[in-house]
């Protein structure tokens, strides 16, 4: 320790032994950072040329796609509203057949009827069993109640194909129409 001169140039040559094994591992590192750098750069200008047409193209395509959307709402609303229509004309058809069957079965029941009291013969009226016209207003509850009996429809002519006290045709009797425009 006594030359302190020898150590600082002992010291001083370590140093540049060292730096120079730092240098010499660094070259090949310094040089594959610059072929990465170059290639970042290639790859930007890449990008910086290819992207915004494709960012345009995809925009494009975006509107495209939303027209298309709209377009097929617009056709799936047109479709329901043909359909509501459809189907509102199957329900007045329906509605305009079934009128059709009960007036054609209206026209049938009156043309029956019809047919009935035309080809029915008339019975020969009986005066004992019609009153005098001053005679009816003396008649009692009980007499009254009888005569209405008298001129109800047989109970087997009554319900004869499924047809009503209604059908007039079938009574016993025709004096009930009398006897109610007298009183």
């Amino acid at each position: 320790m006594s030359e302190p001169l020898f150590w600082l140039g002992l010291s001083i040559f370590l140093v540049a032994i060292s730096l120079t094994a730092v240098l010499v591992v660094a070259i090949p590192a310094l040089q594959e950072l610059a072929r990465a750098a170059r290639s970042a750069e290639k790859l930007f200008d890449t990008l910086s040329r290819e992207l915004p047409p494709t960012l345009d193209a995809i925009r494009t395509t975006g509107l495209e796609i939303t027209e298309l959307t709209d377009d097929v709402s617009e056709g799936v609303k047109s479709a329901s509203g043909v359909v509501k229509q459809v189907d509102q004309s199957l329900n007045s058809a329906k509605q305009q057949a079934q009128n059709i069957q009960i007036n054609t079965r209206s026209i049938f029941v009156g043309v029956k009827a019809a047919w009935k009291s035309f080809t029915r013969s008339k019975p020969a009226k009986r005066t004992s069993d019609r009153l005098l016209m001053n005679q009816k207003g003396t008649l009692k509850p009980r007499e009254r109640e009888s005569l209405r009996q008298y001129n109800r429809p047989k109970k087997s002519e009554q319900y004869r194909n499924q047809e009503s006290y209604k059908d007039t045709a079938d009574w016993e009797s025709d004096d009930t129409q009398d006897w109610q425009e007298e009183e």
